[in-house]
């Protein structure tokens, strides 16, 4: 089949020309189609459903890109938004981090701080049981000495005891190694202490009493009347009771008359009174001899030289000794009491007649108030106070 030509053609010099209505043209179109062979209808068909086919998948297309469009577009605002919020969580959280690091660096500060003071209060802590032991040392050292002098004054060893008693119980319930010392020395302390003996000093200013009123009695080596006259008495108190006696035994032996009776009566009185008189002239004549020639070996020559005026200052004298000794015993010191006693003691067989039972008396007094004072001393706790100053030292 040939192709029909065109009904106008276009020339060159044609270039203005009208084209040829569109009614026309579907006119050739159709009779082209129709005249062609069925394959091209075919293929027409074909291309016709595939370009509706594309259309539509290209609107479907379109459609889904639009959606995705929109999707995209919300997509991208939450990311916007969420974004935002991740700057502001972020911001928030830098400030957070701020403030945990700055307390972080506070907690630092504070646990420093909190160290420091537990070194310190652990440093106190030892501090306080080196002083609280130091106390204790302090403490029971100057009860010790307190009570050593309340022991010295009053004569008796309770204080001394009962401050020893409490010093144990403390130190137990200190419970430290390093004043086991201590605890033993105060055990071997108080073992002593109760041991002691103390005499009564009650007893004993009695017998210096006692001793101050003998010493007016007793006699004088250079003064030995009181001795002529014990003896005097002792001569005439036998004379008498014999002249009693005879009396008496020839009164039971006269049976004569009362004439007889009368004369026997005035001879034995006139005889008895001549007897007396003679009697008494020569005992005051014996007496008188003594007293003008006596033969003494003398020991001491000074206590024939003292005066009489000067005895009663000697007697004075061994009085206050007496009377001192007493007043020590009272303050219990005890050395100077024994000093005075035993000064007082050398001094009787010196100045006074040793053979007279008084001053034996009085000799015998003296030396047992010197024998029991002795027993008055309070042993000191010097064992404990050693150990008391070693432990202080060895801090």
């Amino acid at each position: 089949m040939s192709e029909l030509p065109s009904p106008i053609a276009a020339t060159p010099g044609n270039a203005e020309a009208p084209l040829l209505p569109t009614a026309q043209t579907a006119s050739a179109d159709d009779l082209s189609l129709s005249s062609g062979p069925a394959w091209v209808r075919l293929a027409v068909l074909v291309l016709s459903v595939a370009t509706a086919g594309a259309g539509w998948l290209a609107w479907q297309t379109q459609k889904r890109v639009q959606g995705l469009e929109q999707e995209l577009v919300r997509r991208q605002q939450d990311s916007q938004g969420q974004a935002t919020e991740a700057r502001v969580a972020a911001r928030q959280a830098q400030e957070l981090a701020r403030e945990a690091a700055a307390r972080t660096t506070l907690l630092d500060t504070r646990m420093s701080e909190v160290a420091m003071q537990r070194s310190q209060i652990e440093e106190l802590i030892k501090t306080l049981n080196v002083s609280r032991d130091e106390n204790l040392i302090y403490d029971i050292e100057a009860g010790l000495r307190v009570a050593s002098q309340q022991a010295a004054l009053t004569g008796s060893a309770e204080p001394l005891i009962t401050t020893l008693q409490s010093a144990d119980e403390r130190l137990a319930r200190a419970k430290q190694p390093r004043l086991d010392n201590v605890r033993r020395a105060v055990a071997k302390d108080l073992d002593r202490v109760r041991a002691t003996r103390v005499a009564d000093i009650n007893a004993l200013t009695i017998r210096l009493d006692e001793a101050v009123r003998l010493v007016d009695e007793i006699p004088l080596i250079s003064q030995p009347e009181a001795a002529m006259k014990a003896g005097q008495g002792a001569l005439t108190a036998p004379t008498s009771t014999a002249a009693a006696n005879g009396k008496t035994s020839r009164a039971p032996g006269t049976a004569t008359a009362p004439a007889d009776k009368a004369a026997s009566a005035a001879d034995s009185t006139w005889r008895a009174a001549v007897l007396d008189w003679t009697r008494g002239a020569a005992q005051s004549v014996w007496s008188e001899t003594r007293s003008l020639v006596r033969v003494t070996r003398i020991g001491q020559p000074e206590a024939m030289l003292i005066a009489p005026d000067q005895a009663f200052f000697l007697r004075e004298n061994v009085k206050l000794r007496l009377l001192n000794a007493r007043l020590a015993l009272l303050s219990r010191q005890t050395q100077q009491a024994t000093a005075d006693l035993r000064l007082v003691d050398q001094t009787l067989p010196r100045y006074f007649e040793v053979q007279s039972r008084k001053t034996q008396l009085l000799q015998s007094m003296l030396n047992d108030v010197i024998a029991q004072s002795q027993q008055t001393a309070v042993p000191r706790p010097d064992d404990t106070l050693a150990a008391l100053a070693a432990v202080g030292g060895g801090r």
